[in-house]
């Protein structure tokens, strides 16, 4: 089993498992491989260290100085999602809130939007999709809504 480091184009870092290097390509060529934080497939591997099992063995002390502990800080651009760790992380716990705290509506969201500010559905917390021209007509109309995106690897269940 191969634990790869990968980066998306937005800097977003994760962990993938895979069978072999062979299996890792064959994936990435097929566009399988995606960021688990905003669905990007233009992913990289990044530079890792083996782990190596070497059972009781106790590591060897080095002169050298420490490796720094912290991955090196890349510029925020507009992403889907936070680059930090930390961030990501947080990010990811707020999303799993509103899934589990909302119904999906799918592609009618604007519609039962309007439905639920003009008082004609119950009020309740939704979620769905919508253009970025049907999110601005809501919120021209003072209807209250936040894009979020949604990775796709919460959309489905997991194995």
């Amino acid at each position: 089993m191969k634990v790869l480091d990968l980066q998306c184009a937005h800097q977003h870092r994760f962990e993938g498992w895979f069978g072999s290097e062979d299996d890792f390509q064959s994936q990435l060529g097929r566009g399988l491989v995606e960021c688990p934080m905003c669905g990007d497939t233009h992913i990289s591997k990044m530079l890792s260290a083996p782990r190596l099992n070497l059972g009781a063995v106790q590591p060897a002390v080095a002169d050298a100085p420490a490796a720094p502990t912290e991955p090196s800080r890349v510029p925020a651009t507009a992403t889907a999602a936070p680059a930090d760790p930390d961030m990501q992380a947080a990010w990811m716990k707020m999303v799993r809130h509103v899934i589990a705290n909302t119904e999906d509506v799918g592609s009618q969201f604007a519609e039962e939007a309007r439905k639920i500010h003009y008082g004609e559905r119950k009020e309740r917390n939704i979620r769905g999709e919508a253009t970025a021209e049907e999110t601005e007509a809501l919120l021209d109309e003072g209807i209250d809504v936040l894009p979020l995106p949604i990775p796709a690897a919460l959309k489905r269940p997991l194995q």
